[in-house]
This record gives C-alpha cells, sequence and structure tokens, in this order.
C-alpha cells in the first residue's frame, strides 16, 4: 500500500509521545535473556525488530530462528544461541541473506563456537551448535559493524575468565558500542575500554528494573519535519538530555537549518521560524550517528543546500543499499547528487529548473527500509508525496503516520 501525504498551511505545532528506543530495548532483552533473576523493562519499544527479539528470547520453544528484515537481532541472537546449549538454525528475509555475517562467525569460532553456513559462505542462515564457547581474547576489524562488537560484549560476562576484544582499523559507530559498554555496566559488569581494546570480566548480570528512553533516531524525522516547515513548535516526550544515543547529535546538526532545540520536562521542544536563519551549505561525517544520514539528506536537498556526507560505508548493507536508494529516489524527484565512494554530494539547483508539480507523477519507493519512508516524509510539507509500502515503518515507529495526523498531514 501507498500512502499520499500534504499539509495546507505548513505550519507545525503539536505534542508527541516518542516511540522508545529499540537500540537499547534489544540491549536490554539480551541482558534480561542472560540474568539469572528476572527484572521488568518499562517503555520497551514497540518496533517491529525488538518484538521479534523479544519473541525469539521468551516465547520461542523451537531450535529454528527467523529474524525476518532485523538485522541487529541475526547478530545478537548469533552470539547468544552461540553461548547456548543446544543445536540451532537462525536464518532472516530474502535481503537478510545478502547481509554480511562473516565478521561476527569468525570471531566467534575463534571463541571455539561451531556455526556452519547453510547457503552462501559468510551470509545467513547458520547452523550453529552452542556452548563451545572457550576462548577469551579476540581481533575484530572495528571499521564493519558496530552491532558485531556489541554482540560479543553481550556475552562476554558469562564466558569464562571473560573476554578482551582487541580492535584491528579504527572503530565506526562508536556512540552504539558506548551505548552497549554503559548499559551493562549499570546492570553490573565489570568493563573497561581502552582506545584499541575492550576488557570483560567473567560475571553475573545484576537483575534491576530499567525504564528505556525514547528514540532519537525517530525523533530525527520531527527535527526534518521543522526544518521544512515554515513554523514550528513540536514537543517530543522520553528524549534525554544525557542520552546514550549518537543520533541525539540531530539537535546540533538541525540547528545548521533554523531548528531550536529546548529540553523541557519530560523531553524535548522542537521551534522554528521564518526569521531563523541556515547555514548555505554543509558537510558532516556520518561515522557514528549513520541511521540519521538519510533523514538529514532529504533536508539538505530540500532545502537547496550544497551538502557533502561522508562516513556512510555501513550504509551499503542496511535494510537496502541505503546511499543507491537515496541517489535513486531523490534524482526522480529531481534534485542533483553524485556519488563518491561512500561518500554523497547534493548539488544546488536553479530554482527556475525545480517544479514541485513534478512530484504528482512520482511515488518514492522505500526499499523495505523503514528509513527511506520516513526520511522522504517531510516533503510532503513543500508539496504532496506519495510513498510506497507505508507499513514498512513498523520495523522501528509503528505510529509514524498516526503522529503525523497530529500535527494536521493528511493523506
Amino acid at each position: 500500500m501507498a500512502i499520499t501525504l500534504s499539509h495546507s498551511t505548513k505550519s507545525i505545532k503539536g505534542t508527541i509521545d516518542l516511540t522508545a528506543s529499540k537500540s537499547v530495548s534489544n540491549r536490554v532483552l539480551i541482558i534480561k535473556a542472560l540474568c539469572a533473576d528476572d527484572f521488568k523493562i518499562e517503555n520497551l519499544a514497540s518496533a517491529k525488530d525488538t518484538v521479534t527479539l523479544n519473541n525469539l528470547l521468551f516465547n520461542n520453544e523451537e531450535q529454528f530462528f527467523d529474524v525476518g528484515h532485523a538485522g541487529t537481532v541475526m547478530r545478537f541472537l548469533t552470539a547468544y544461541l552461540a553461548l547456548k546449549k543446544g543445536e540451532f538454525i537462525i536464518t532472516g528475509s530474502e535481503r537478510m541473506q545478502q547481509r554480511p555475517i562473516k565478521v561476527l562467525v569468525d570471531a566467534l569460532r575463534d571463541l571455539g563456537a561451531k556455526i556452519s553456513y547453510l547457503k552462501n559462505e559468510g551470509y545467513p542462515p547458520l547452523k550453529i551448535t552452542g556452548g563451545f564457547i572457550t576462548g577469551n581474547e579476540i581481533e575484530i576489524d572495528g571499521g564493519v559493524s558496530s552491532q558485531y562488537i556489541s554482540a560479543l560484549m553481550l556475552i562476554a560476562p558469562k564466558i569464562k575468565d571473560g573476554l578482551k576484544i582487541q580492535f584491528k582499523n579504527e572503530l565506526i559507530s562508536k556512540p552504539y558500542i558506548n551505548m552497549t559498554l554503559e548499559i551493562m555496566k549499570d546492570f553490573g559488569v565489570d568493563i573497561s575500554w581502552e582506545e584499541e581494546s575492550i576488557e570483560i570480566k567473567e560475571g553475573e548480570y545484576r537483575a534491576k528494573d530499567f525504564v528505556v528512553e525514547a528514540d532519537w533516531s525517530s525523533a530525527s524525522y520531527w527535527y526534518g519535519i521543522a526544518a521544512l516547515a515554515n513554523e514550528a513548535e513540536v514537543n517530543l516526550y522520553g528524549l534525554s538530555k544525557n542520552s546514550l544515543q549518537g543520533d541525539a547529535v540531530a539537535q546540533d546538526i538541525y540547528e545548521k537549518f533554523g531548528v531550536e532545540t529546548s529540553f523541557v520536562e519530560n523531553g524535548i521542544r522542537l521551534s522554528k521560524s521564518l526569521c531563523h536563519p541556515i547555514a548555505s551549505s554543509f558537510d558532516f561525517d556520518f561515522e557514528n550517528c549513520p541511521d540519521i544520514a538519510q533523514t538529514v539528506a532529504v533536508t539538505c536537498a530540500a532545502l537547496n543546500l550544497e551538502a557533502k556526507f561522508r562516513g556512510l560505508k555501513t550504509l551499503r548493507i542496511k535494510e537496502t543499499d541505503r546511499i543507491f536508494a537515496l541517489q535513486q529516489e531523490l534524482t526522480k524527484l529531481g534534485y542533483n547528487l553524485d556519488v563518491d565512494g561512500d561518500d554523497l554530494i547534493i548539488n544546488r539547483y536553479s530554482e527556475k529548473t525545480k517544479n514541485l508539480n513534478k512530484w504528482s507523477n512520482v511515488s518514492v519507493d522505500t526499499y523495505d527500509d523503514h528509513r527511506m519512508a520516513m526520511a522522504f516524509a517531510p516533503l510532503a510539507l513543500l508539496a504532496p508525496i506519495t510513498i510506497n509500502d507505508e507499513n514498512v515503518v513498523v520495523k522501528s515507529y509503528p505510529d509514524f503516520w498516526k503522529d503525523l495526523e497530529k500535527v494536521s498531514f493528511s493523506n
């Protein structure tokens, strides 16, 4: 199903109870599964990825695990199952079977895990015979996905004598690794991070009730909306000023686009008026916050900014090749982009050549990627826009379209 969005006033005002962070939720669920004593998780994310992980950890009596499109779930469960005694099969969607997992499998094998590929070498599905992890020091490429490292960190306290992880190459997405570290510390784990290694002592997770903060990745779409509005005042509840989430950098990025962030009780307030100045160009390295790159790219294109996006390496192995998808869909809408390796360059256009009416005959494809759908939605403030596969947002923000209605978007 496709959804066609429009907005008549270009003025945004409202209050949104923002969805909980799936990144935090997924980490805490793994900890709960490894903890000897039960504890409550309040405000667990309603994202499909989190629902999938919760069901597979606590409601699955089979030895077969199907993660669907959920990349984090694939990586976290692969490490988790390698630790548990038993024989397991873990698989996913067609796209998931195209997403590499060799770096994690190699690391687990180095620790003694018995894992074999059932189809293509280096990719799911996997057969895991768990319970054989014995080693306690590994070396892993820090320049790939931080989720591999987080997956290893989360199981480390349950490994005899703990685990030391040495990094080859410079780490990417450091905030996600720091998130894992701080959450583990919160549950009583003895863990230290030097420049090129992380060391986790053997021990038990300490049970304690946990409240999940709201999702800064989801907040980024509201920043995109505020930036393209004539004026905006939006309260987003549930966000923390001292957040562990790397995507909280959205508040600094969007200040350049005229959006002010103020912290209020229970969250933040976004404000924008026509008198707010905006930058004429933009250059940023998204290595530590890749999940908001699509949203910011759409914002820059719509504001007609000369922009360069660096640090996008991991975008090619997400739900889709996000660099390719961005170039395809923004070009389709009349914007001018270049791709240079893993960098994305957005070029300014002449106002005379821009014709928003052409959108009426064009729809945005989402490539089974929730972030594509939500990143392009703010363009409805410029002209009505059709986005294909509206249900794709359930992966991270199931109520996104309903929340847009609260601020007078129509569909």
